[in-house]
């Protein structure tokens, strides 16, 4: 056996002995450059970072804006109430987490230990309501329906109640000043969501866990604006979430205070009326279905012709919005959202659709006359119009011989619409039109601003339909399988219906066109929309964006943001065409279809232009539509198989006129009595203390609008003729009117027993 010397191996021992001193002495460098460089170079940093994950924040509410009618009375405003709370943070100290305290607290609240523990718990993805969706650090509200006793007693034993105070706070409240519900156009408040403060964190105005937040109506619209700021206040925790200190506070900013063109008690009015008129409509017989009207909805707006402003706005069925405060009940949640409720949260005065009738005739007139057919010209009214055998009959078969299209207006006579419509689409080339068709009626339709948003700032406003042959082509690409599916030849309406649509529903038939003359068919419309067409009529064809907010006034009053109307549009007529169909409107309601409505009216003194509207709809009863203007306000009214426009809406409107302008029975004006003779310019004034000045209201129309009134004066000095102007197309319309006034003194038949409802 070889020994091997010792020697030989020494120096490869030693190669790896310094090998791995290399290494540790390199992973060493390393370790120590690392943390160098954490705790010298980026110490400030982390401890800064650090610090922050034991710092957490307490949020005070802000104090919401108020929003305000044109007058300055509070619509919706927030009253103190007392408001007890728990202190989850305390609460978690004791040795039962304070269920002890909180059993002891609901026998004072008079409320089960499981209700006010379901109360303090935090929300999370399994959890469902009630449950605590803000900072887990801040006061948890468990009622804010305290009564005085209540809270005394948890005051005088504090000792018994610890982490639980009883506060007087600010919580929303929706008055009804007048019994002016207002809902719809109000609507309500409810807490943020996680994804709505993830999509806002890094927006100019990101949300906070504690905020309620616009859900429907001025209160969704105008959110950012009255909500204000909420105040921060910054908490240093331990790592088990004690409080160990205070850091810093952030005051709360309050909300601005939004001021409206609503007048509550045009309002209150207005949703009388229309209440009023769905009662008196219920009552009557429907010859066409053999029972009484259902009268199931309705919708009213009454506009500043001038402006677009809205001076009130009724939907029915409504709702109390104050069932939102401070949480709604399963019951109550159920009761406005369910299969049976009628949706009350729907606002129908931008959101509800329907076939607008004969009201929709001026959109046909001013169609026909763009087509090249003479305003005054002669056009047969027969008792009805034929078409490939189907026959188009004249409302209540009535034969008014040849008449011009004012007078078509006035006795709303359908088969003068249906001849011109037809020979319209005839012109076009038929049901196969060659090159590009002029669609002069459908033209019109988007020209006057239907199928599309008026712009009015209120949230989830739908746009209506015009049926013009893009609509037509795209609705046929989406049903077309379901009508040939189901269509038969010969079997009932239904079917036979979806057997020709199956076939040509793409196409423009001449049944199609005749229908949409008279505002039938597919056409829709909403109330807002037709109210803003008979308002520009009115104020000599300007179509304005409707706007509700009048101005955003800081909550101290130092501030003031005005918003000012603005227009999308000018009707598509010239203005010797709207002095024309003015004169028609006046006579509707003088002599024509509306005239049983307005008989004893000062028309002398406050000229009233109207149209009828009675619209057929498949499988319900007819929705009654009532359009009306003077030199001041449009007036549309609407209700859901309700009759006629004049039999069922009718005295409403009449009604709401009486009240603005304080006629009285007798058809004298009472100035002392009228609501709102003229649109208020000014604003009421908001002082730093929170009080209100509210602004003068003129009781004298004339002095008002003296000015606007007055015809303008030529270069040399000599007041100018209706055939002289020009360049002012409204004066143009005011002298019109005022000459045709000396020859309308005493038209129009009394109205007899109307029943007068005047609130003031």
């Amino acid at each position: 056996m070889t020994n091997i010397p010792e020697t030989g191996r020494t120096p490869r021992v030693q190669t790896r002995l310094v090998v791995i001193q290399v290494l540790v002495l390199s992973l060493l460098a390393t370790l120590g450059g690392r943390l160098w460089y954490l705790q010298i170079r980026e110490g400030d940093a982390y401890a800064k970072e650090a610090s922050g994950n034991h710092v957490q924040q307490v949020v005070q509410p802000a104090v919401r804006g108020s929003i305000l009618d044109a007058r300055g009375v509070a619509l919706a405003d927030n009253e103190t109430r007392l408001v007890v709370s728990a202190s989850r943070t305390e609460l978690l100290k004791m040795k039962d987490d304070g269920k002890g305290v909180l059993t002891k607290l609901a026998g004072v609240l008079g409320m089960t230990p499981k209700e006010v523990m379901e109360k303090v718990r935090l929300c999370d993805a399994e959890t469902p309501q009630p449950c605590w969706n803000g900072s887990p650090y801040q006061p948890i509200p468990i009622t804010d329906e305290a009564t005085p006793r209540q809270a005394l007693q948890i005051r005088e034993r504090a000792e018994d109640f610890p982490g639980i105070t009883a506060e007087p706070q600010a919580v929303r409240r929706y008055p009804a000043p007048g019994q002016a519900n207002t809902a719809q156009v109000l609507g309500y408040l409810s807490p943020v969501t996680d994804q709505e403060i993830q999509q806002a964190q890094d927006s100019d105005s990101p949300y906070l866990r504690s905020d309620q937040v616009g859900r429907s109506g001025l209160e969704r619209q105008y959110d950012k604006e009255l909500r204000g700021k909420a105040g921060v206040t910054r908490y240093e925790v331990d790592n088990l979430g004690r409080v160990i200190g205070r850091a810093e506070a952030d005051a709360a900013e309050p909300g601005s205070n939004l001021v409206t063109s609503i007048d509550a008690r045009v309002q209150r009015v207005a949703e009388f009326e229309l209440n009023e008129a769905m009662k008196t409509a219920r009552k009557e017989w429907d010859r066409n279905t053999n029972e009484r009207y259902k009268a199931d909805s309705g919708a009213v707006v009454v506009m500043e012709a001038r402006t677009g402003r809205i001076v009130a706005m009724a939907s029915n069925p409504t709702y109390d919005p104050n069932a939102w405060v401070g949480g709604i009940s399963a019951k109550d949640y159920a009761r406005l959202t369910g299969k049976n409720s009628n949706y009350p949260l729907l606002n129908r005065a931008i959101q509800g659709q329907a076939a607008p009738g004969s009201i929709f005739k001026v959109v046909s007139t001013a169609a026909a006359v763009q087509a090249g057919y003479a305003f005054d010209g002669r056009y047969n009214c027969s008792s009805a119009y034929s078409v490939g055998g189907q026959v188009f009959k004249n409302f209540e078969s009535q034969n008014h011989g040849p008449i011009d299209l004012g007078r078509a207006l006035e006795v709303s006579c359908d088969t003068v619409y249906y001849a011109l419509a037809h020979s319209e689409w005839k012109k076009d080339g038929g049901i196969n039109p060659k090159g590009k068709p002029k669609d002069h009626f459908f033209k019109a339709a988007h020209q006057f601003g239907l199928g599309k948003e008026t712009g009015i700032d209120l949230p989830n406003e739908v746009t209506g339909r015009v049926p013009d042959r893009e609509w037509k082509q795209q609705y046929w690409e989406a049903n077309k399988d379901a009508w040939c599916k189901t269509g038969k030849k010969d079997g009932d309406y239904v079917q036979r219906i979806s057997y020709e649509n199956c076939l040509e529903g793409n196409k423009m038939r001449a049944g199609d066109e005749i229908n949409y003359s008279i505002g039938q068919g597919d056409t829709l419309v909403t109330p807002i929309q037709m109210a803003t067409i008979y308002a520009a009529i009115s104020n000599g064809g300007t179509l304005y964006d409707p706007t509700v907010g009048k101005a955003i006034i800081s909550a101290d009053g130092k501030q003031v943001t005005e918003i000012e109307p603005e227009a999308h549009g000018k009707l598509p007529v010239t203005q010797q065409t709207l002095a024309q169909m003015d004169e028609a409107l006046e006579g509707v309601a003088t002599r024509g279809t509306a005239a049983w409505r307005f008989g004893g009216w000062p028309q002398d003194k406050i000229a009233m232009h109207a149209k009828t509207g009675t619209a057929e709809v498949y499988g319900k009863q007819t929705t009654s539509w009532f359009a009306t203007y003077t030199d001041d306000y449009a007036i549309v009214m609407t209700i859901s198989q309700g009759g006629t426009g004049s039999g069922a809406s009718g005295p409403a409107v009449r009604n709401i006129y009486d009240a603005l302008y304080g006629v009285s029975d007798d058809g004298t004006i009472d100035r002392k009595n009228a609501l709102l003779p003229t649109p208020l310019k000014s604003l009421p004034k908001i002082q730093a203390d929170g009080s209100i000045i509210a602004p003068k209201i003129s009781k004298d129309p004339a002095k008002e609008q003296q000015a606007s009134q007055k015809a303008p004066e030529d270069a040399s000095g000599q007041v100018q003729t209706a055939a002289t102007v020009q360049a002012s197309p409204e004066a143009n319309r005011d002298t019109r009117r005022r000459q045709r006034r000396r020859g309308h003194r005493g038209h129009g038949a009394r109205r007899g027993s109307l029943s007068r409802r005047m609130l003031t």
